[in-house]
């Protein structure tokens, strides 16, 4: 083979790589960015680092939990949530929190232990976490923010156990619950949110 034709095909085999490297970063660039509220890294109470952004496309009910306030047996609704709506994509995640009355005061291992032989709690739980103040998660610093599309007499500090935050399929907050609404009383809201495609909410 001759240098010349050897030079050809070397330029003509850099312009296609050129070209798939260019396809390959359009491709990342339509990837959808992660929403603001699942855009975190949490600990589970078993000390494993997951994602939120792993629930993207359900819809998420998030609250902060406590062992030994008398809010608590809304544990047992929470799971009877988890139980009848799950498989249609409702994902609940529970937050301790021990910022309220000094109710959560156990460790990891106590609370699962808690959770599990007084409600048989099977939905994702993670660690301890502050949710006010200037040690709040980042992810309730969000939550509580302007920055969500909630109205503002429900933006500011959590008030107490057991608030929720309703986030759609497309990773949006659309409501929030203070904590004597019981899961129960969540129900028409978390079936509207299920019943919505992602394309509808767009």
């Amino acid at each position: 083979m001759s240098y010349p034709v050897m030079l050809a095909l070397f330029a003509l085999a850099t312009v296609t790589f050129s070209l798939a490297d260019a396809a390959h970063v359009k491709a990342d660039t339509n990837t959808p960015a992660t929403p603001p509220a699942l855009n975190h890294t949490m600990t589970t109470l078993a000390g494993q680092e997951k994602s939120l952004a792993d629930y993207q496309g359900q819809v998420v009910l998030m609250v902060n939990v406590a062992s030994k306030c008398g809010k608590t047996p809304q544990y047992a609704g929470l799971q009877t949530l988890h139980e009848t709506y799950s498989e249609q994509g409702l994902a609940i995640l529970g937050f301790p929190c021990n910022q309220f009355g000094n109710q959560e005061p156990g460790t990891a291992d106590d609370i699962a232990q808690f959770c599990e032989q007084n409600y048989g709690v099977t939905f994702d739980m993670f660690s301890k976490i502050d949710v006010n103040g200037d040690d709040a998660n980042p992810l309730y610093q969000y939550l509580t923010s302007n920055q969500t599309p909630l109205s503002a007499d429900d933006q500011g500090p959590v008030k107490w156990n057991f608030e929720k935050f309703l986030v759609n399929r497309e990773g949006i907050v659309i409501a929030r619950f203070r904590s004597n609404v019981t899961p129960e009383q969540m129900v028409p809201a978390i079936t509207e949110a299920l019943n919505q495609t992602a394309n509808d909410t767009e």
